[in-house]
């Protein structure tokens, strides 16, 4: 069993340096993309540099406030995983969502797209190879 935590970015190397070895940190997100002018952004590179060895991509208040997709989501999982990050990925529905007996559908398009990405990355890269996706709902 792993144990991990998730505090706050500005606190991920303190934090991780409190811990016992055996308990290991998440950020809470992180960019799509291999670094460039995105001002405010966490690349995985960052995270790999900092230790941090998870990450956690698709929160619903990032998909409902800042419209990341399921393919968004997908291509965050798929560039971590492809910087050697372990991902949780967050998968649910809304409530109207639910209400409309959608949770299946909805939760089934959000892991298609996940599990897409990963595999295109996982034969492209042997990267991927020892990578882990956990799944939240």
């Amino acid at each position: 069993m792993e144990v991990v935590v998730s505090p706050p970015f500005v606190f991920l190397t303190s934090v991780k340096s409190e811990l016992r070895p055996e308990i290991q940190v998440a950020a809470q997100n992180c960019w799509v993309k291999k670094g460039g002018a995105f001002t405010g952004e966490v690349s995985a590179e960052m995270l790999a540099n900092l230790g941090v060895p998870w990450v956690i991509l698709g929160h619903s208040e990032r998909r409902a406030l800042l419209n990341e997709t399921n393919e968004f989501v997908g291509d965050k999982v798929a560039y971590a995983l492809s910087q050697g990050l372990k991902v949780i990925a967050c998968v649910g529905e809304t409530l109207e969502q639910r209400e409309a007996r959608t949770t299946m559908e909805v939760v089934a398009a959000q892991t298609k797209a996940i599990a897409g990405n990963y595999f295109k990355t996982k034969l492209a890269s042997t990267v991927c190879q020892k990578s882990k996706i956990l799944f939240y709902l």
